[in-house]
């Protein structure tokens, strides 16, 4: 059974880092796209970011610049860099593997406080 298990989540100043991790289990990863989301509270569940296969990235335009989307397939994770970050940042993250058929994890909390 695949699993998603994101972390790196927690408390953070407006204008602070914060790395989020997602490793997945199987042997699947490196054939997947993976992709970032966010929900933050009472709102819906929004794209982040994407890495293809390839190692191609897109990102949403409220992140561009200032999240980073990186994959490392040896050790079946997935990271995002965010910097810079503001309190609308504030939600629970989820990582997804996958496109059609696809796994999520429970999401990590990250709060911005201002």
């Amino acid at each position: 059974q695949v699993r998603v298990v994101e972390s790196g989540g927690g408390l953070v100043q407006a204008g602070g880092s914060l790395r989020l991790s997602c490793t997945a289990s199987g042997s699947i990863f490196s054939s997947k796209t993976m992709a970032w989301y966010r929900q933050a509270p009472g709102k819906q569940r929004d794209w982040v970011a994407l890495i293809t296969t390839d190692g191609s990235t897109n990102y949403a335009d409220s992140v561009k610049g200032r999240f980073t989307i990186s994959r490392d397939n040896a050790k079946n994770t997935v990271y995002l860099e965010m910097n810079s970050l503001k309190s609308e940042d504030t939600g629970v993250y989820y990582c997804k593997m996958g496109r059609s058929i696809a796994y999520w994890g429970k999401g990590t909390l990250v709060t911005v406080s201002s």
